[in-house]
């Protein structure tokens, strides 16, 4: 979102956008959009380097040995099928792109990256037709690509390699590409990565990374987004729960499979939260992907996991489940209290903020005039919404009469004061049971 958008004290903005707060209630089109889209920053051995890409679940399944490098049923796709089990879109970006291509002396690697050289290229003589050649790209045992051709100038590059020009076809078993190089991450590629992903719409960010200063990086990044700009998501970072932030879910496990880091369960948890509706929760929500979870915990560290807004993974019986879908916000407010520190609770609210923020800048920015009847417009639009999600219990007891839309400060300005109460799923059941 380019445009105006965020928090705000008084009715001083100077972009045009929508400006909404979430507040707590004291303690004494107007469709719903979808969920289930995540991003990432990725360290991979293939694949497209400075932009942002996009998978679909369905891509992932079937092209993942074109746009990763590997099978999506390979050890090295364990953390992207973790994060696919719950989410529809990624969008990925990918952080060490500034290595070496592998090549040989008739093709080069597409990519940069370890997994060119697993690339082999195979020429033999068309079995039909001995002016012809069969010539074959391999990666690993797989053949990616085959073409019959004359001449080496009617090669067509394929998704694996490009053709070397001047190049002589002639029988041979297989010459692989060699001297392909991952590049080295640096602040400078997540900088890179934030900067590109800013325009995207999605609902949760996940950053694997263990030091705190990158850490402090994203973190800044998606306060700023969500109170400056209001572009509403959550960010997902492994032992990170001093963030102390509605935005921010911090992970408390590690993950302990070997060729993996301790943040690896960031994917699941990020798809998790991506994917999750509005009206749900993933609290007690089992853990179903491919990771060794450590769950070294006791009942009193557990309690304290809480309070502290760790999210929590736990034993229940033979399962690894989520102990409570909660964010890193511990310190509350007159204007944000406990009910914020539940991620289902973000969820709803961050569904309204998105929603209501597209609805005005599409039907509404400089386009409906500022009357009355304008704004009754708006008014029924918005109540409409919420009744959406009303119907599906995301909230409850609202009426029409909880939202008000009026002339603002200016002759383009309007404000509107809503009131929502989040339905969130049950979670503590407390039973007296007499008996005689």
């Amino acid at each position: 979102m380019a445009l105006g958008g965020g928090t705000f004290t008084t009715q001083n903005k100077g972009l045009p956008g929508a400006y909404i707060n979430f507040v707590s209630k004291s303690a004494a089109n107007a469709a719903l959009s979808d969920r289930g889209i995540a991003t990432m920053p990725l360290e991979l051995d293939w694949g497209v380097s400075g932009e942002v890409f996009e998978v679909t679940n369905g891509d992932f399944q079937e092209n993942s040995m074109e746009i990763f490098g590997y099978k999506y049923t390979s050890d090295r796709m364990k953390g992207l099928k973790d994060l696919f089990m719950n989410t529809q879109t990624f969008y990925g970006y990918r952080l060490n792109g500034s290595g070496k291509k592998a090549e040989n002396d008739l093709a080069e690697a597409l990519y940069c990256g370890i997994r060119g050289n697993d690339l082999k290229i195979v020429v033999q003589v068309n079995a039909d037709n001995e002016a012809m050649f069969d010539v074959k790209t391999v990666l690993g045992t797989a053949v990616v690509d085959e073409q019959t051709v004359s001449t080496a100038e009617e090669l067509v590059k394929n998704k694996y390699v490009t053709w070397k020009s001047g190049i002589t076809l002639a029988d041979t078993a297989g010459l692989p590409l060699a001297g392909g190089e991952n590049g080295e991450v640096s602040g400078a590629d997540h900088q890179a990565y934030l900067d590109r992903i800013e325009s995207y719409s999605f609902n949760t960010m996940g950053a694997a990374v263990t030091d705190d200063t990158t850490k402090s990086l994203y973190a800044a990044f998606n306060r700023r987004l969500r109170d400056e700009m209001g572009v509403k998501f959550q960010l997902v970072l492994y032992d990170y729960a001093k963030a102390d932030y509605p935005g921010v879910i911090s992970v408390n496990n590690k993950a302990l499979d070997d060729g993996w880091g301790e943040a690896a369960l960031v994917y699941w948890v990020t798809g998790a939260s991506a994917g999750c509706p509005v009206n749900k929760s993933n609290q007690n929500k089992k853990y179903d992907g491919g990771f060794a979870v450590d769950t070294p915990h006791t009942q009193n560290q557990l309690k304290e996991a809480i309070k502290a807004g760790k999210f929590t993974f736990h034993m229940a019986g033979a399962d690894v489940r989520v102990l409570e879908d909660i964010n890193t916000m511990v310190t509350v407010s007159d204007t944000q209290g406990e009910i914020f520190k539940d991620n289902q609770t973000i969820r709803v609210m961050d569904q309204i903020g998105n929603d209501i923020a597209v609805l005005f800048g599409t039907k509404y920015l400089g386009v409906v005039p500022n009357d009355a009847s304008g704004r009754i417009s708006l008014w029924s639009d918005i109540v409409k919404h919420h009744g959406q999600l009303q119907e599906i219990r995301a909230i409850e007891d609202f009426s029409d009469a909880d939202v008000t839309v009026a002339q603002g400060d200016t002759k383009k300005s309007v404000v509107v004061t809503d009131a929502v109460t989040v339905v969130n799923a049950m979670g503590k059941l407390y039973m007296t049971v007499t008996v005689a």
